[in-house]
């Protein structure tokens, strides 16, 4: 091993050699740094990189593996965060020209905080649209992300720099969040790993102003990763009155990779008319049957239920109104034309749409409950399609107005009933680009996700490197 593959290891073999002696956490810092420098300037996954602070940090995390005082498996690991998540001395500009740089950075958010506290390295901020509103990367603060595998094409978002890091080698673990899809789909898009755990299961401070739809959760390269960044980011905060119980799990600590014995749905449309690319059903569901020859049994059913996008949108809109409803002419100057459309669009939702709305995400609830009793998971493409055309709002159609749910109608139904969904690489296409699997859980059952994810992870095989990126 030579220290340029360094920032390839994941986090579980950085511990390993930094028990040894091997490897230093300064070296691997370097390492990480080595590839943003040598690749941002094309993929533009940063919005934000101090060299000086992560070398303190590696620095630090050096002395504690070297004094035998380490603070845990994930000490002295490069971790990227998305700028939507408070972190302290750093400015969480979310995307936007709208934030004020110029004012104290005092906090970090409650998962920023546990990393921080685990030994964790900070690599930087990643991109996101603005306040993380759309499933694509762009914005006008910081320009157009793409994706490490096609330069041309969009990582997804609005976790996209977070996922095209991870794909590029940046760092081994990210945190993203994800409010309709927004780990899920640019883990697709990527071929990496990312889970949207049950809604509370992370706690979040201060909570989005898309509100209970939106989930804080892991992105890596690999299952055990994740699982080692949810023993941390699922501790306690006492900010977040949303979150559930702190269940004091092990996620990591053998972490299975079987499915013996278990049933799973599997639903390659979702019981509604999505268009499926050829490519993307032939491998999700080669991904299914190789969950079957490991010995879960499959049963091709979907939850019936209408297509809940208007739902949906009326609860992004307002979410989109809270954000940006209070500005002024000055500062709605400054978002992007496609955004102050939808601002426009949420003016118009009533009261009674409101609650509609809320009625109606309470009925899918309880229906994916009911649904979810027979079976331990629910299989199905994260996304319908592979990446498209970077610097575009949707596929195919260069009409910039507020229309992205229309693209990704797998993810943001499991936003509204708040359960538990990861993304998992299951193959290239034709055109060279990764598909994700989607495992959606029962309420609360994130372990479980884990264990599947794990075992299609074993069956399908893992990340493999953008040639670009090596």
């Amino acid at each position: 091993m030579t220290t340029s593959d360094l920032h390839w290891l994941s986090a579980t073999q950085l511990t390993k050699l930094f028990k040894r002696g091997e490897v230093s956490p300064v070296d691997v810092a370097r390492a990480c740094l080595g590839q943003i420098a040598a690749l941002d300037g094309k993929i533009n996954a940063m919005s934000l990189v101090d060299e000086k602070t992560t070398l303190k940090q590696a620095r630090a995390s050096e002395r504690r593996w070297h004094k035998k005082a380490n603070i845990g498996p994930v000490d002295g690991v490069p971790l990227l965060i998305k700028d939507l998540l408070l972190v302290k001395g750093w400015p969480t500009l979310r995307g936007s020209k709208t934030v004020n740089v110029n004012q104290d950075w005092l906090y970090d958010a409650p998962s920023v905080a546990r990393l921080r506290e685990a030994g964790t390295v900070f690599m930087g901020l990643t991109t996101t649209p603005e306040f993380g509103w759309k499933g694509v990367t762009d914005s006008l603060l910081t320009g157009i992300t793409r994706n490490p595998w096609n330069l041309d094409r969009t990582p997804g978002g609005s976790s996209g720099g977070s996922a095209a890091g991870l794909a590029a080698g940046y760092a081994p673990l990210a945190l993203g969040t994800d409010g309709g899809g927004s780990i899920r789909i640019p883990a697709s898009f990527t071929g990496v790993y990312g889970l949207k755990p049950s809604f509370g299961r992370v706690p979040a401070w201060p909570l989005s102003p898309f509100g209970t739809v939106a989930h804080i959760g892991p992105m890596t390269r690999n299952v055990e990763d994740a699982a080692l960044m949810m023993d941390e980011i699922t501790k306690p905060d006492a900010r977040d009155w949303h979150s559930l119980p702190y269940d004091a799990l092990d996620y990591a600590h053998k972490l299975k990779r079987d499915v013996k014995d278990m049933v799973f749905a599997y639903s390659p449309k979702l019981g509604f008319d999505v268009a499926v690319e050829d490519d993307v059903a032939r491998l999700v569901k080669a991904a299914v049957a190789k969950l079957r020859k490991a010995g879960a049994k499959i049963v091709e059913i979907g939850p019936k239920f209408k297509d809940p996008a208007a739902t949906f949108r009326t609860v992004w809109w307002l979410g989109v109104r809270a954000a940006f409803g209070h500005l002024g002419e000055d500062k709605l100057a400054l978002l992007e034309p496609a955004l102050r459309d939808v601002v426009e669009q949420s003016k118009s939702i009533s009261i009674d749409e409101m609650i509609a709305a809320t009625k109606a995400r309470g009925e899918l609830g309880s229906q994916m409950r009911q649904f979810m009793e027979k079976f331990d998971a629910l299989l199905l493409p994260t996304m319908p399609i592979t990446a498209f055309e970077a610097g575009r709002l949707q596929p195919g159609d260069p009409d910039h107005k507020g229309k992205w749910v229309n693209w990704t109608p797998l993810t943001y139904p499991f936003n509204l009933t708040q359960q538990p969904a990861a993304s998992v690489p299951c193959g290239i296409a034709a055109n060279g680009m990764p598909v994700g699997l989607q495992i959606v859980g029962r309420m609360f059952e994130d372990r479980k996700v884990l264990r599947i994810s794990a075992a299609v992870e074993l069956a399908v095989g893992g990340f493999e490197p953008p040639l670009f990126s090596t």
